[in-house]
């Protein structure tokens, strides 16, 4: 048994992962958001952390603190010098206390990494740990298209292909989601209005390099509502906006990657009008709902998979 714990600026997360029967145990909280509000200081974040994590540790590992072999935690955001955020300190300092109580080897893994693991297991995609692919990480905090190939020592050698020019794509979908009165973060509330609309959008998004602008969705969502247009088209417009994109987005990392398998990880590649484009465009993998959304089975995962390697 491999645990993994993660502490994002979104939810406190710890997972198990069960290498004999190749599933994962589970247990996560969203941190509140007080209505109308588009996140959290990272010192709430913090504090919370520090208040769901005991409860949540102490449900699952009472089922298998007996058997885990080794654990990992999220340490920061990215691969990346500089890559930090005050939240994952929390997960990280829990990991340490766990490691050294049941002298079982500690791990750490960015954020990032977590996400590509989990969309991997969830997708069925297992065999990619050892072959070259390009990985979409598009949430609140990231809108990256990585080239992702193995890595003996880390699992993972990420390269950084493109980006959001501004705005995320996760933040353009929770700012236009509260403009229309959802709760944050309101990925899921989003995609089910915009399934009610009809209206069929063309989009022009601004690329550069094969990266995107996403600053411009927010406006013209805000004066299509001050027009008296509908919240379902409006969030229709939303996430046709952010499928466009990242359509591109993917066309242009194939010509410079060359053809190599295409992953989808990320809350916001849970909306399932971009699921289907993209996957009907270019055949892309893209997790399980409950496996885009932040979570700790991607970090459980890659723990075993370093545990197993050492």
């Amino acid at each position: 048994m491999y645990l993994g714990i993660d502490t994002s600026n979104y939810t406190s997360s710890c997972a198990v992962y069960d290498e004999e029967n190749d599933i994962f145990y589970s247990k996560k909280q969203l941190l509140p958001v007080a209505d109308g509000q588009l996140g959290l200081r990272q010192s709430d974040a913090v504090f919370h952390h520090t208040k769901n994590l005991p409860p949540l540790l102490a449900e699952l590992c009472s089922q298998f603190a007996d058997n885990i072999t080794a654990v990992g935690a999220s340490y920061a955001p990215r691969d990346v010098s500089g890559s930090y955020m005050p939240c994952f300190s929390v997960g990280e300092g829990y990991a340490n206390v766990i490691s050294a109580t049941l002298n079982v080897n500690r791990y750490a893994f960015s954020h990032q990494a977590g996400h590509i693991a989990a969309a991997l297991w969830s997708s069925g995609q297992h065999q990619l740990v050892n072959e070259r692919f390009i990985a979409f990480h598009v949430s609140g905090g990231t809108t990256d298209v990585l080239l992702v190939e193995p890595d003996d020592a880390d699992i993972f050698r990420i390269e950084m292909l493109a980006s959001s020019l501004d705005l995320k794509a996760g933040q353009a979908v929770d700012r236009v989601g509260v403009m229309l009165g959802l709760p944050f973060p309101a990925g899921v509330e989003l995609d089910k209005l915009s399934l009610r609309s009809e209206k069929e959008y063309k989009i022009q998004p601004f690329m550069r390099d094969g990266s995107c602008s996403f600053s411009g969705v927010e406006n013209k969502c805000r004066q299509m509502l001050d027009a008296g247009e509908s919240k379902e088209d409006i969030a229709k417009y939303c996430i046709s906006y952010i499928c466009t994109a990242v359509k591109k987005m993917t066309e242009s990392a194939l010509k410079r990657a060359g053809d190599i398998p295409v992953l989808y990880a990320g809350g916001v590649m849970s909306n399932t009008i971009i699921n289907k484009t993209l996957s009907n465009e270019f055949g892309g993998f893209f997790a399980e709902p409950y496996y885009s959304s932040d979570n700790a089975a991607g970090t459980a995962y890659l723990t075993y998979l370093k545990e197993k390697r050492k």
